[in-house]
């Protein structure tokens, strides 16, 4: 399933993993893991914030991907199911049909 993952640092935390070099070994091991489409990289509400978009192949990936975000920035992460406009369409044409 298409999902898009949203992960906010608070300034303290993710502060401390520039200052001491663990923030670019936890995102390679987060980007590892999800293999994204495409990720983005911005301020949101006052905190540095990731979205990325990739596939989910099961949900037991789901704390492979949160945990380092959590233990080593205290991130807030949402999982997000989202579509492309053919899923849309496909979405669509199904529930006008039932």
């Amino acid at each position: 399933m298409r999902m898009m993952l949203k992960a906010s640092f608070p300034a303290e935390a993710s502060n401390k993993a520039i200052h001491n070099g663990s923030f670019p070994l936890i995102m390679e091991k987060v980007m590892a893991k999800l293999q994204p489409e495409a990720t983005y990289f911005l301020a949101l509400q006052g905190k540095r914030t990731m979205l990325a978009f990739f596939d989910l192949k099961d949900a037991s990936m789901i704390p492979q991907i949160a945990e380092p975000l959590f233990s080593g920035m205290n991130a807030e992460v949402d999982f997000i199911p989202v579509m492309v406009p053919s899923d849309l369409q496909a979405g669509l044409t199904a529930a006008l049909a039932g």
